[in-house]
């Protein structure tokens, strides 16, 4: 009984601290995501002139330039949570999200200030890109070290549970918006709202993260003096684990991207369902999509990281492209539902362990950064580049030329899961 009570209390505090850092991270990702949730209202607010496919592809460039801080970030921020700690990593940059979301709120439109208002929303977007940047190294890292190591799959999912859950609240309060309010009011200054719920919660995560414990793998780091992290050590020490990190990550957040934030959009322009019938598409298949995340992880414990990431690699490869077309020419609701389900069925096996993976490639002393920044490198070419390349694509006339591309994206990867050794055998976590 003596033994099983500090057995007890060790579960409970890293069970509270898991919750801590991931209720953070959704507040992040919503901010992040509340952007692409309101593209299709406040585009045209910044970005008068042209057709809406052009007023949305100036908003999707936008979004791309967030995903170019987001290297700079990893860089800059996983080398502090590396030096400083990862609850000092976490709280640097959700105050950073706070800036940037704050920023997007306030500033008026085209109409008021002209050049300046896409320029505003520019420089909010970097900021936000600085921020995520360094949040998902800080955060996979975390929850990677806090999770015991029976359970490290199952605990570090929550990690996509939470970015899910945040791009799901974000499209919540765009279906509580369109229930009452006017799209003429949502057009005009709706849009701004959840921007500033987003700053506010933001502010509420900074205290609650100076809260949180710090993990035993850095302090068994900094106590050991291993070398400081820096990107030098990292590509020249790590070479071949950071170039894994890129590899496995270009399929994979292509795809996420795909079927998550551009697939509302493409519902609209290209299904031609109403903006209100594809957000709650959306937003049902990503409900459903977030709970297999656990289910996912927990499942990688028991058979290993490796046969997840193959499965997802061959159904993408199969039927990306098959999905993408039937959804051109769908008009049910149910049918288009299922038929997007089932695209975030499929990349669940990239998704609910990827940040585990990462982690379990680097040594503690450079573990932020090496998750952080091969995969925002990867991130920004091929994640942040989606919805900008699908609607370029579209412009062209040659849309289905994007499936494709999704597709190859994804083949690539698959050789790459298909050559690498199981991480949850090989994990550099078990040794810390």
């Amino acid at each position: 009984m003596a033994a099983s009570a500090p057995a007890g209390a060790a579960r409970a505090h890293r069970l509270r601290n898991i919750i801590g850092g991931s209720a953070g991270n959704l507040v992040e990702w919503y901010d992040w995501y509340v952007y692409s949730a309101f593209t299709l209202y406040f585009a045209p607010v910044f970005f008068p002139k042209g057709d809406y496919t052009a007023q949305l592809l100036s908003a999707a460039a936008v979004f791309a330039v967030g995903f170019v801080m987001r290297p700079i970030g990893a860089w800059l921020m996983g080398i502090y949570a590396d030096r400083k700690g990862r609850k000092a990593g976490l709280t640097l940059s959700v105050s950073l999200m706070c800036g940037g979301s704050l920023l997007i709120a306030v500033t008026p439109g085209y109409a008021s200030i002209g050049p300046w208002a896409p320029a505003i929303l520019v420089v909010a977007r970097l900021i936000q890109g600085l921020s995520v940047g360094g949040e998902y190294g800080a955060s996979a890292t975390y929850l990677s070290e806090m999770a015991g190591r029976e359970r490290r799959g199952f605990y570090s999912s929550f990690q996509y549970v939470t970015l899910i859950s945040g791009q799901l609240i974000a499209l919540a309060v765009l279906i509580v918006l369109q229930a009452i309010m006017s799209e003429a009011a949502l057009e005009s200054w709706g849009w701004r709202i959840p921007f500033g719920i987003g700053a506010a919660l933001a502010v509420v995560v900074f205290y609650l993260r100076r809260r949180l414990a710090e993990t035993e793998s850095f302090h068994a780091a900094r106590e050991a003096g291993t070398p400081r992290s820096s990107g030098w050590i990292l590509f020249r020490r790590h070479p071949r684990e950071a170039l894994l990190v890129m590899a496995l990550t270009a399929g994979g957040t292509l795809a996420f991207y795909a079927y998550t934030t551009y697939m509302q959009k493409f519902l609209v322009n290209t299904s031609g369902f109403s903006r209100q019938t594809a957000t709650q598409i959306t937003a049902a298949a990503l409900f459903l999509y977030m709970l297999l995340q656990p289910a996912a992880g927990a499942l990688s414990d028991r058979v290993g990281r490796k046969p997840l990431m193959v499965a997802f690699g061959i159904l993408g490869v199969l039927f990306t492209y098959p999905i993408f077309t039937t959804l051109e020419e769908v008009r049910d609701p149910i049918a288009a539902f299922l038929l997007v389900f089932a695209a975030l069925l499929i990349v669940t096996g990239y998704t609910s362990i990827n940040a585990v993976v990462k982690a379990e490639l680097f040594p503690a002393n450079i573990r932020a950064l090496g998750v952080a920044l091969p995969y925002a490198l990867a991130n920004t070419m091929f994640g942040g580049t989606a919805e900008y390349a699908a609607l370029w694509f579209k412009d062209a006339g040659v849309e289905r030329a994007f499936y494709w591309y999704v597709t190859a994206m994804i083949g690539l990867s698959l050789i790459v899961y298909w050559r690498m050794r199981d991480t949850r055998r090989h994990s550099l976590i078990l040794e810390d």
